[in-house]
C-alpha cells in the first residue's frame, strides 16, 4: 500500500447498520437504574440543578459489561476514581476563572488524558468521550472553592451506586462475561470451520475466529485463579474452539454452535473431555505464563500522537467556536475528543456518523421539548428513556446511539433552568459542525509514523514467537507446558498483528506497508499454531503438514487477494 492511497474519504459502511451486541440491554439498563434514583430524588427535593453533579458518578454504570466480575469490580472503581477526578479538575478550574479560553485549554488536556489512558488500560466503550463530556461540561458551569466538596461528594455518592448496580447481576450468573465470551469464540470458530479453510473470505474469517478465542482466554484469566469448576469447562470448550482454528476442515461447525447455545441463560455448562494425552496442558499456569504485563510506559508510548491530535484538535475547535461567539465552546470540544480512533480513516467515519447523528438529534430534541417543559418530572423520565434508547441503539452504529444522546445532552442542561430551544438547537448544530471539521482537520494534520513502526514491531514479534514454537516442535519430546505457553504467546503475536495491521492501514502520510510479509507472516503462523494442536495430541497429524515453513517459503497455491488485504 502506497502512501498515497488512504487520501481517499470514503462514505461506503459508515453509515451502515451492525447487528446488536448479544448484552446491549445490560449497559443499556444499567444506566437507567443508576440515574434515576438520583434524579428522582433531587427531583423530590426540588434541586434537578445538582443533577449534572450525579450524573457523572451514575454515567460510570455504562463501562466494564464484558469483564468476569472480579476484573469489573477494579475497572468500575478506578473508572468512578478517573471520572469524580476529571470532575474535581474542571469544577477547581471553574471555580478559579472564567476566562473561556483558560478554560477550553484545560478541558483540551483533560481530554488527551482521558483518551489516552483509556486506550492504555483498553477500557472499552464508551471510552473516553464519557469522561471528556462531563469534564468538559463542568468547566462552563459556575464555581465556587465552598461547593466544591459537596458537588463532589454527590458524583463519589452516584458512583457508588452504579457501582453496586453492576456488580448486581454477579449474585445470580456469577460467570455470565466470561460465558459469553467463550459463546463468542465457539461461534467464530464454527464460522470458520465453515469455510474448511480455504472458502471464500477464510482469512479474515480466520483472524476473527484467532482474536474471539484470544478474547475469550483473556476474559477466563482476568476473573482470577481460583480453582473453579465451571470454568475449567469453560477452558476445555476454549479448547475446542483453538481445535476448530487449527483444523477446520476436521471440525463439525454445528457442534460448536450447539456449544455456544448452551451457554446462554444459567444452565450447566457442557462439559467436554480433554482430547489426546496431552490436552489437559493446554489449561491452567501456562496460558497466565504466556503473556506477560507491559509496563505502563510501553502501553503509553504508541498513543503520543493520539493524545497530541486530541489536544491539539480540541483546543482548536474550542477555540474557534468562541471566536464565532457560540454559547457552548465544550460542545465543539466534545465533538472533537469524540473523533478520535485508531486511524484517520477510521476518525473520518467517526466524523460523518457523528454529524448525522447529531442533525436528527435536534431535529428530535425539538419534538421532546414542549414534552419536557411541561414538569420537571417529565424531563426527568424522558431523560432517562434517552438513555435507554442511547445504549441500546450505539451498538448498531455509531450515528443511531447520536440520535439519542444529542437531545440526551441538550435536556442536561434544562435541568438547572428552562432555556430557548432554538437557541440550544442553533447553539448544537454550529458546535457540531465546527468540532467535526477542525477536529478531522487536526487528525490528518498530526501524522501517526509511529503505525508503521508498530507494524514492524508486531512483525518482528510475531516471527520470533513462530520460531520459537518452531524450534519446540522440532525437539522428540517438547515439554507440554512449554509447548503451550509457546503456542499461546504464538496466537496472541498474531492477533496483536492484524489490529496492528488493520489500524496502520487507515493511517495517513506514511511509507509503504508490507502487505506481503503481514500475509506470509499470518499464513505460517497459523500453520505453527495447527501443528502444535497436533503435536498435543488433539487432531489426527496431517501428512502434508509443513507447519515449520517459514515467511519467505513459498505461498498458498490457493492464496487469494483477500488474503493480502490488510
Amino acid at each position: 500500500m502506497s502512501s498515497a492511497t488512504p487520501h481517499r474519504l470514503p462514505l461506503a459502511g459508515a453509515l451502515r447498520l451492525g447487528r446488536p451486541s448479544d448484552i446491549w440491554f445490560k449497559p443499556a439498563l444499567s444506566v437507567v437504574v443508576s440515574v434515576a434514583p438520583p434524579n428522582l430524588t433531587l427531583l423530590a427535593l426540588g434541586r434537578l440543578d445538582l443533577a449534572m453533579y450525579t450524573m457523572a458518578g451514575s454515567l460510570c454504570a455504562l463501562y466494564g459489561h464484558n469483564r468476569p466480575y472480579a476484573a469489573r469490580a477494579r475497572t468500575l472503581a478506578w473508572v468512578v476514581l478517573g471520572m469524580v477526578g476529571g470532575l474535581a479538575v474542571a469544577l477547581l478550574a471553574s471555580a478559579l476563572t472564567t476566562n473561556a479560553a483558560v478554560l477550553v485549554t484545560v478541558g483540551a488536556v483533560l481530554a488527551a488524558v482521558q483518551k489516552t489512558v483509556c486506550d492504555a488500560t483498553r477500557v472499552g466503550p464508551p471510552a473516553h468521550v464519557v469522561l471528556t463530556f462531563i469534564s468538559s461540561a463542568s468547566l462552563f458551569v459556575p464555581q465556587t472553592p465552598g461547593g466544591l466538596p459537596g458537588h463532589i461528594g454527590l458524583a463519589l455518592a452516584a458512583g457508588a451506586w452504579a457501582w453496586l448496580v453492576c456488580m448486581a447481576p454477579g449474585l445470580l450468573r456469577p460467570h455470565g462475561p466470561e460465558r459469553r465470551a467463550t459463546a463468542q469464540a465457539l461461534n467464530a470458530a464454527a464460522a470458520y470451520a465453515g469455510t474448511r479453510g480455504t472458502g471464500d473470505g477464510h482469512a479474515r474469517t480466520r483472524a476473527a475466529c484467532a482474536a474471539a478465542i484470544h478474547a475469550a482466554w483473556q476474559s477466563l484469566l482476568a476473573a482470577g485463579a481460583r480453582p473453579d469448576s465451571t470454568r475449567r469447562a469453560l477452558e476445555h470448550l476454549l479448547v475446542r474452539a483453538e481445535v476448530a482454528l487449527a483444523a477446520p476442515a476436521d471440525t463439525d461447525p454445528e457442534r460448536l454452535r450447539a456449544w455456544a447455545r448452551a451457554l446462554r441463560g444459567t444452565g450447566r455448562v457442557p462439559r467436554v473431555a480433554p482430547t489426546g494425552g496431552d490436552a489437559d496442558e493446554l489449561l491452567g499456569v501456562a496460558a497466565e505464563q504466556s503473556l506477560p504485563p507491559r509496563s505502563l510506559r510501553h502501553r503509553l508510548a504508541p498513543l503520543a500522537p493520539l493524545a497530541v491530535r486530541t489536544a491539539l484538535g480540541c483546543a482548536l475547535a474550542g477555540y474557534a467556536a468562541l471566536a464565532l461567539g457560540v454559547g457552548r465552546p465544550y460542545w465543539a470540544l466534545v465533538t472533537a475528543a469524540s473523533l478520535y480512533q485508531a486511524n484517520v480513516t477510521l476518525t473520518w467515519h467517526r466524523a460523518v456518523q457523528r454529524v448525522v447523528g447529531n442533525l436528527v438529534g435536534v431535529l428530535v430534541f425539538a419534538a421532546l421539548a414542549p414534552l419536557t417543559h411541561l414538569h420537571p418530572a417529565a424531563l426527568v423520565l424522558v431523560s432517562l428513556a434517552l438513555n435507554f434508547g442511547a445504549e441500546a441503539l450505539i451498538g448498531r452504529n455509531y450515528w443511531l446511539g447520536s440520535v439519542c444522546v444529542t437531545p440526551m445532552a441538550l435536556l442536561i442542561t434544562e435541568f438547572a433552568r428552562s432555556q430557548d430551544a432554538a437557541g440550544l438547537i442553533t447553539d448544537r448544530l454550529v458546535d457540531t459542525l465546527i468540532g467535526a471539521l477542525v477536529g478531522f482537520a487536526a487528525a490528518v494534520a498530526v501524522t501517526n509514523r509511529r503505525a508503521g513502526a508498530r507494524l514492524d514491531h508486531a512483525l518482528t514479534a510475531a516471527e520470533r514467537a513462530r520460531e520459537h514454537a518452531a524450534r519446540l516442535l522440532a525437539e522428540p519430546h517438547p515439554q507440554p507446558r512449554a509447548l503451550e505457553s509457546a503456542r499461546r504467546a504464538l496466537a496472541a503475536a498474531l492477533v496483536e498483528l492484524r489490529a496492528t495491521a488493520d489500524a496502520a492501514a487507515g493511517e495517513w502520510w506514511q511509507r509503504a506497508l508490507p502487505e506481503d510479509r503481514v500475509v506470509l507472516t499470518e499464513q505460517a503462523g497459523h500453520r505453527t499454531l495447527a501443528a502444535t494442536v497436533r503435536r498435543q495430541g488433539l487432531v489426527p497429524q496431517d501428512r502434508d503438514e509443513d507447519p515449520g515453513r517459514a515467511p519467505g517459503g513459498d505461498r498458498d497455491p490457493d492464496r487469494t487477494r483477500e488474503d493480502i488485504r490488510p
